[in-house]
C-alpha cells in the first residue's frame, strides 16, 4: 500500500480579466472615482475593447449583475486629445429585491409599474 496523502491541493483558479476589472472598478467606486476605458486599460494591462466587453459582462446576472454607470467626461478634463465625447464608467453593486409577483428586480434601476 502506498502512503496516504493528506488533503489534495485544489487547483488554483486563475484570475480572469473580468475578475481583475471588477476589483479595480469596485476599488475606484469606494473612492467615488470614475474611470475611462483608456485609464482602465492602463491599470489592468488589457485593451480598451476587452475592457469594454468585460464591463458589459459585469451587467449580466451570472457575472454579478452590477450596475455600470456611464457619463461623458467634462471637456476640460480630457487629456488625450480625443475627438468627440470621452466616456467614463463607475461600477456599483446592485441590491436585488423580490417583487410581489416573484420577479427579481434591481434596486438601483427604475421600477416597473
Amino acid at each position: 500500500m502506498g502512503k496516504e496523502r493528506g488533503k489534495q491541493a485544489r487547483p488554483r483558479r486563475l484570475r480572469t480579466q473580468r475578475d481583475m476589472l471588477c476589483d479595480v472598478m469596485l476599488a475606484a467606486g469606494q473612492c467615488e472615482t470614475w474611470l475611462t476605458l483608456h485609464e482602465l486599460s492602463r491599470l489592468t494591462g488589457y485593451g480598451e475593447a476587452s475592457v469594454s466587453a468585460q464591463l458589459r459582462h459585469l451587467r449580466k446576472p451570472r457575472y454579478g449583475g452590477f450596475l455600470v454607470n456611464k457619463r461623458v467626461r467634462a471637456r476640460d478634463e480630457v487629456i488625450r486629445g480625443e475627438r468627440g465625447p470621452v466616456w467614463e464608467y463607475q461600477l456599483r453593486r446592485t441590491i436585488l429585491r423580490i417583487w410581489a409577483e416573484g420577479r427579481v428586480a434591481s434596486g438601483m434601476r427604475g421600477r416597473r409599474r
